[in-house]
């Protein structure tokens, strides 16, 4: 099959893209490619047809040809989407849904959409189906949620969206993340003997690995159309819909020489959320999750040993997404719009 993946140059993009190609996809990428500065480690990025634009600015041109798309792109944290939120407006929202009418228009059947369990936001202690209210509460996860809602208006016959709740992803990526929470608690503890709580550790959180949401996007590639035609899926492992102090405990026990520590303004956050994951079970058989929040521990504590990460590092502008685009913005780089000038 040959597929578009935008975004493929982000945290989820350089890790869903080998796995890809290794299952025998054509793939190219489309992306701004607007972290190109902060590859993370020794990460490597395999040669790859690609298209560096905005997607706010594809062309239909840019989707003829392909069977299917991917579609990652997107301001990709709550703190980015609150710097200005007519933005993650305008690329999250409006940007998805005028790729999907692109690709439609150029004959591609299949749109893959990487929406986001943060759709249910303020969504109490109990157990989230599909058809649980959304209750968004920052302009990202209103951004995800009207974004599937648009989506599902250009299904029909000859075009097939899917929209993919990610639980909160983990794990190590070429594009790394900080802003997330396991990835950000292992840096913590690494860097300081601390793991730094910024709320009060009550709410709940789904997670998923980023191969694991990366396996969920091929399993639905490799099933029959009708089986996903139209459907949100809640993507991610029953048994990691953990709360935030649960969480901190295991990066605790996978740290070592590590201690719990509050921040002294810390309160409860809004964002409480567990999801029900059964219905990818049943839609996506052939899917199964290899990955638990101990084993990513685990792994992201050998990464951040291996490459020797200070905390004046993950704490600065070159894995902070708000702070680097930020200098990006100060430094003239990026217009007001955050399109490359140059």
């Amino acid at each position: 099959m040959k597929v578009l993946v935008t975004g493929h140059k982000g945290y989820i993009g350089t890790v869903m893209v080998p796995l890809l190609r290794q299952a025998g996809h054509e793939v190219v990428g489309l992306d701004a490619d607007l972290y190109r500065r902060c590859t993370f480690g020794h990460g490597q990025f395999e040669p790859l047809a690609e298209v560096i634009k905005d997607i706010r600015d594809a062309e239909r041109e840019d989707f003829e040809g392909f069977d299917a798309v991917v579609h990652l792109a997107a301001l990709s944290n709550d703190p980015l989407g609150n710097l200005n939120p007519s933005l993650t407006y305008d690329i999250n929202h409006h940007g998805t849904v005028r790729a999907a009418e692109l690709a439609k228009r150029a004959g591609v059947r299949r749109f893959l959409f990487a929406s986001s369990c943060s759709n249910y936001g303020a969504g109490g202690d109990g157990l989230l189906d599909e058809q649980a209210e959304l209750n968004p509460v920052t302009p990202y996860g209103i951004s995800k949620v009207r974004a599937e809602q648009d989506l599902m208006l250009l299904a029909d016959g000859t075009f097939s969206p899917v929209c993919l709740r990610n639980a909160t992803a983990y794990g190590v990526s070429p594009r790394h993340r900080f802003d997330i929470v396991l990835n950000n608690l292992a840096a913590w503890a690494f860097t300081t003997g601390k793991v730094h709580l910024k709320s009060d550790g009550t709410p709940w959180r789904p997670l998923a690995h980023i191969r694991d949401i990366s396996s969920a996007f091929l399993a639905v590639l490799a099933s029959p159309p009708e089986a996903t035609h139209a459907q949100a899926i809640n993507i991610g492992r029953p048994e990691d819909n953990r709360r935030i102090r649960e969480i901190a405990e295991i990066v605790r026990e996978t740290v070592p020489r590590t201690e719990l520590e509050f921040a002294s303004d810390a309160s409860p956050d809004k964002r409480n959320y567990r999801v029900d994951c059964s219905k990818a079970s049943r839609l996506l058989p052939a899917w199964r999750p290899a990955w638990t929040v101990r084993s990513g521990a685990a792994e992201l504590y050998d990464a951040y040993r291996n490459v020797g990460l200070t905390l004046e590092e993950f704490e600065g502008p070159r894995y902070n997404r708000i702070a680097h685009v930020m200098g990006l913005l100060a430094e003239g780089a990026l217009d007001e719009n955050l399109r490359w000038r140059s």
